[in-house]
């Protein structure tokens, strides 16, 4: 039998099966569960449980991380081809350049929160996830083809359209196969490929730039291409290797598998949801998202690293550059500060998990981030006398940096009740956080190299801010825990149906909220 806790974001399901505070009777309100289905969940073995999370883990895992990874090359290799030439090329200006990162956050932004209500019609999420980045691969290689600005602009424009649904899309695809408290690190995992993904677009972008002159074309040109027909090829292997849902991968799993997969989830509801054949465009769910206090404190706490991230993407090739470095130099000094990023998110978000303590580890980083841009504000008008300062600076604030986001993610999600709302907050959180690569693509102004006053002075602010947001989520949560506490479940089913409890989510008094 389940606890009354069994629902809460930060208790696994077998820790709750070991609690048995309720009759069997009662059994069907924790999701539909039989006394059968609960035997079976509390029979099942860890060795069992273990083989079945490394079979999802080795298949489900490296291919997120793959398409994230080319995802990440495909939205910034802008940043490296800029370097080797591609303002000269287009006769563009600075201003210009800021125009064309932004406005690919235009569909970016508000594609997210559509894309993920449609991906809950999909029975094959891999059909539609696969058929985005087929699209936006296509449009990626288009891109080495433009000849002026306004083509720039509108391949830009196209690429945040067909980019927008994939991560929103991917968070939910992991929050249906993994418990709470088991999915910050795979977040973190696949959001470590975007650290690698800096890394390696610089040794990339080396190397591509090579082809310099090949068919008659300039090496930004082939960073495009190259890059584009990559993301065509893992597209197509979308559709054959990506996984679904446990009913769907009968192939892979053993039945055995797939019923533990299946009640496991299950038996973190509080009741039986009536979602059969509900529509997942709710607008009352997509109302009771955007009202909820909770998400503008993660919003402002995801901005804490959106902001100065977004823009360190698309400049940091240039300030390494402002050192005194060549641009091939400058590339390949790109790889380390990224390769910071991608060990502190995996390994603050595996602590995380088995701490099931999301605050300290968001928290932590954040100072990273204020004490890496204190420095860079304050020595980078002479950078070329306080490189070792400076590039400390840019390493310290990605290993503080990528962190953020997947712990900021994996507390929306194990603090968000019932599959539509879920898949609703993930997507409102990302498109709101991605507000933040709108306003990164303007703060590093050309006419500031090499002391970028406004660019570190911004990120500066939004890390500080961050902090607090942080910090006040976590108080507010402990206060409704503990409200929510001096109430009995018998005195709760008293006073609100199921019917209610289900429609008040993770607002409803038997929720207890993940600090």
């Amino acid at each position: 039998m389940l606890s009354r806790t069994a629902n809460s974001g930060h208790l696994g399901v077998e820790s709750a099966l070991e609690k048995m505070a309720i009759s069997h009777d009662e059994l069907p309100r924790r999701g539909g569960l039989s006394p059968e289905d609960a035997e079976f969940l509390a029979n099942f073995s860890d060795e069992k449980k273990k083989k079945v999370m490394w079979k999802i883990d080795l298949r489900l895992i490296p291919m997120l991380l793959s398409l994230y990874l080319i995802a990440y090359l495909d939205k910034t290799n802008i940043g490296n081809a800029k370097i080797e030439g591609l303002l000269h090329s287009l006769n563009m200006t600075g201003d210009q350049y800021n125009i064309a990162l932004s406005i690919f956050f235009i569909p970016y932004v508000l594609g997210e929160v559509p894309s993920n209500m449609l991906l809950k019609n999909f029975k094959h999420p891999s059909y539609y996830l696969g058929m985005l980045v087929l699209l936006w691969g296509i449009i990626m290689t288009c891109t080495g083809f433009v000849q002026n600005f306004s083509g720039l602009v509108a391949v830009r424009f196209l690429l945040g359209l067909f980019e927008a649904g994939f991560f929103p899309g991917a968070i939910l695809l992991i929050s249906e196969w993994y418990l709470p408290n088991e999915t910050q690190k795979r977040i973190a995992l696949m959001y470590t490929s975007a650290a690698t993904g800096g890394a390696f677009s610089g040794l990339l972008a080396f190397a591509l730039a090579k082809m310099d002159g090949l068919a008659g074309l300039e090496g930004w040109r082939w960073i495009f291409i190259i890059e584009g027909l990559a993301t065509v090829c893992v597209g197509l292997l979308c559709f054959f290797v990506l996984l679904d849902s446990p009913a769907l991968s009968a192939g892979f799993l053993t039945p055995e598998e797939v019923r533990y997969l299946e009640l496991r989830q299950m038996a973190r509801r509080v009741y039986v949801p009536k979602e059969e054949g509900q529509s997942s465009f709710d607008w009352g769910c997509l109302w009771s998202v955007a009202t909820d206090w909770k998400m503008y404190l993660l919003i402002l706490a995801n901005w804490s690293q959106a902001v100065p991230n977004y823009a360190m993407k698309f400049t940091m090739p240039t300030i390494v550059k402002s050192m005194g470095f060549t641009s091939a130099t400058a590339q390949l000094l790109t790889i380390p500060p990224y390769a910071c990023g991608a060990v502190s998110a995996y390994l603050l978000s595996v602590f995380a998990d088995r701490s099931s303590w999301r605050m300290p580890y968001i928290v932590g980083p954040q100072v990273c981030v204020v004490v890496a841009f204190s420095l860079l504000f304050s020595k980078a008008a002479e950078i070329q006398t306080h490189i070792a300062v400076c590039y400390f600076g840019v390493c310290l604030a990605c290993f503080g940096m990528y962190p953020i986001f997947p712990g900021v993610n994996a507390w929306n999600v194990v603090n968000t009740a019932g599959p539509i709302r879920r898949a609703i907050s993930i997507g409102y959180l990302v498109c709101a956080g991605n507000i933040g690569g709108v306003v990164g693509s303007y703060i590093y102004k050309d006419n500031e190299v090499p002391k970028y006053t406004t660019g570190y002075g911004t990120s500066l602010a939004f890390g500080s801010a961050g902090i607090l947001a942080a910090l006040a989520l976590e108080y507010g949560l402990w206060q409704v825990n503990k409200r929510d506490a001096q109430m009995t479940e018998e005195e709760v089913r008293a006073r609100y149906s199921d019917e209610q409890l289900e429609k008040m989510g993770d607002k409803s008094p038997l929720y207890r909220y993940c600090l």
